[in-house]
């Protein structure tokens, strides 16, 4: 059993951006970027990022999870909430550096994550992947 657990960021009104665009996607490449994402429930204190070239820190504790299919490259933007790796927003990446109108979401998504999950009560975040509950 793993130690964290990777989860799709949820606005107020109920969307998962990171799930709406994976499901845009055609199957070969959502089942490549769900494998990457599957790497995230591996980790554990012991291990508490994934190394390069799977994830880098992108800016303070905001990290991407780097994953590709053909020729094709993709960012997943995510932060850990205590157990939790939050899965914040994700592009197809077509520049060397990531641009800073993709991180400025994140980090919005982060701020709203934070305020309703610190808000009483809470509803927390559903997992991430087909098969969760």
């Amino acid at each position: 059993m793993s130690d964290f657990q990777a989860v799709f960021y949820r606005d107020a009104s109920g969307r998962e951006p990171v799930r709406e665009f994976l499901d845009s996607l055609d199957d070969d490449s959502q089942a490549a970027i769900e494998h990457q994402i599957g790497r995230l429930n591996l980790l554990s204190d012991a291990t508490p990022h994934l190394p390069f070239p799977h994830s880098s820190q992108v800016d303070g504790e905001l990290r991407e999870l780097r994953c590709h299919y053909g020729r094709e490259l993709y960012r997943i933007l995510y932060r850990r909430s205590e157990r939790l790796m939050v899965l914040l927003h994700i592009f197809a990446k077509r520049s060397a550096k990531i641009d800073q109108r993709d991180i400025r979401i994140a980090q919005e998504r982060w701020e709203d994550f934070r305020a309703r999950m610190d808000a009483d009560p809470r509803v927390p975040p559903r997992a991430a992947g087909h098969d969760a509950p």
